[in-house]
């Protein structure tokens, strides 16, 4: 009778550690899945927050530079809303609402400046005020941007600013790409306010090269002159005063039996590439995918 008790006890025993084991089996499998769960959760969470983080500062990037730019007033708070977006039109938006900005720095100090304007245009007939039959002062062309009163006004106003002001100079002296034409149009200016009429201009037929650094260009040129020294001198004193940059590379220097100076030389001018905005895109990844 007692062994009978005894085995009995002892299945009871093993019976209650399956269980036992069983449990601690399940708890370990249900704590194994809830830290899967909780891990991958907390990734997401991590992924998500990265994202919205991002998408931020790419908000807040495009704001600060159509802010600065001077594209539409400021906005109301820190960035613009997407209504202050669809209600700006930049060609009605006017200088004096957005100061302090590249437009307005551009439309006023630069356009105004007088050593600039000191070069004159007046090859551009559209450059002359019609009622004064002379070339517009800014005054004038302020005038005329500030009194539009709608987007077609405003733009040609803005246009004529760009090509009659001071800003016309800019273009002239670095300009955003290759014009040859226009380059040997500004030496035959040259040569003949120097009072020398060339026989022939063309361009050397030299290819450009860049400067990776800045990404200057450069256009070779041969210069021929022979002439009595003083029209030689004041040719090479012209093309010195001039607004866009001249390099000369070499030249050679021949004196005449009559007084005469004959000149040889290769120079080279300059043109830039036309400045743009970069847009950078951003990779995002989870953990899992960097691996």
């Amino acid at each position: 009778m007692a062994k009978e008790v005894a085995v009995g006890k002892r299945a009871k025993i093993s019976e209650a550690q399956q269980y036992m084991l069983l449990s601690v089996l399940g708890a370990s499998v249900v704590l194994g899945v809830a830290i899967s769960l909780i891990s991958h959760f907390v990734k997401q969470i991590s992924f998500n927050a990265q994202v919205i983080s991002e998408e931020e500062k790419a908000i807040v990037t495009y704001s600060d530079i159509i802010k600065n730019a001077g594209v539409c007033p400021k906005p109301s708070g820190s960035v613009y809303s997407e209504a202050e977006l669809k209600k700006c039109n930049p060609d009605n938006v006017t200088v004096s609402e957005v100061p302090n900005t590249l437009r307005a720095n551009i439309l006023k100090d630069m356009a105004a400046n007088q050593a600039l304007n000191s070069v004159p245009n007046e090859s551009n007939e559209n450059c002359k005020n019609p009622d004064t039959e002379k070339q517009y002062t800014y005054k004038e062309l302020n005038d005329l941007y500030e009194k539009a009163t709608n987007s077609e006004d405003m733009k040609a106003a803005s246009q004529k600013i760009k090509s009659c002001s001071a800003l016309r100079v800019i273009p002239d002296a670095l300009p955003a790409f290759k014009n040859e034409e226009a380059l040997l149009a500004s030496l035959n200016k040259i040569f003949n306010d120097s009072g020398w009429k060339p026989e022939s201009l063309s361009p050397s037929g030299n290819t450009s090269t860049a400067n990776d650094t800045n990404g200057l260009h450069t256009i070779s040129i041969n210069l021929a002159i022979e002439a009595d020294s003083g029209t030689t001198m004041n040719v090479l004193h012209n093309i010195e005063r001039s607004i866009r940059e001249f390099n000369v590379d070499s030249a050679t220097i021949e004196w005449g039996g009559d007084s005469s100076l004959q000149l040889h030389a290769k120079a080279n001018a300059y043109y830039m590439d036309e400045s743009k905005i970069t847009e950078v895109t951003k990779t995002i990844s989870t953990e899992e995918n960097k691996k």
